[in-house]
């Protein structure tokens, strides 16, 4: 793999850990480069990625059974398909999540959020993790927006970069972040 691109990918895969987007193992996240893809290994930490972590893959072949390859290869290459994303990235940021469980999209109160993303749908897959509905489901919708949520699950977000997806996963979280208090701690008395 090229340098910087693994440079790339250490650097926001520690960010995206120390901002609590995911748990030790969790999340993944993808680069394209022309019929290649970048995707990180099956359960690596990509708060400490390492080269071995981030696997090659050819878009256009069937790579559903290469074992190493994170779980949620399948939605990944669905997006690469469907848009023009070179970048995807997955996590499981806690308020956003939490609002996914609750509503059918987010909607954001805040100006970075309206300005970024505007809204966020929310998909309901019977199988949230690595399915072919899955897939379907949200590479429809990165179709026309920036950023999903699959029910209970987690995001994904597209980019032409990884440092652009990575924008619009946190300013979705801060985005939450604001929903949530908003809603569950205002006392419009005061």
């Amino acid at each position: 793999m090229i340098q910087k691109m693994f440079e790339q990918f250490k650097e926001i895969g520690r960010d995206i850990f120390l901002r609590g987007l995911i748990t030790s193992h969790g999340g993944n996240m993808s680069a394209r480069a022309l019929n290649q893809i970048y995707i990180t290994r099956r359960f690596s930490m990509l708060g400490r990625l390492q080269e071995k972590d981030v696997i090659e893959l050819e878009l256009g072949q069937d790579n559903s059974q290469i074992p190493m390859a994170s779980s949620e290869l399948i939605v990944h290459t669905a997006v690469y398909r469907a848009t023009g994303a070179l970048a995807i990235i997955h996590t499981h940021p806690l308020y956003a999540t939490l609002l996914s469980m609750l509503q059918n999209e987010i909607i954001p109160v805040d100006s970075e959020g309206l300005y970024l993303f505007g809204k966020t749908p929310v998909v309901s897959p019977k199988k949230t993790i690595g399915s072919e509905e899955s897939a379907h489901l949200v590479s429809e919708q990165l179709k026309n927006h920036k950023i999903v949520l699959i029910r209970g699950h987690g995001s994904f977000a597209r980019g032409e970069t990884l440092e652009e997806a990575f924008m619009y996963t946190t300013s979705l979280e801060s985005s939450s972040f604001f929903l949530w208090h908003l809603k569950n701690g205002y006392n419009r008395n005061r």
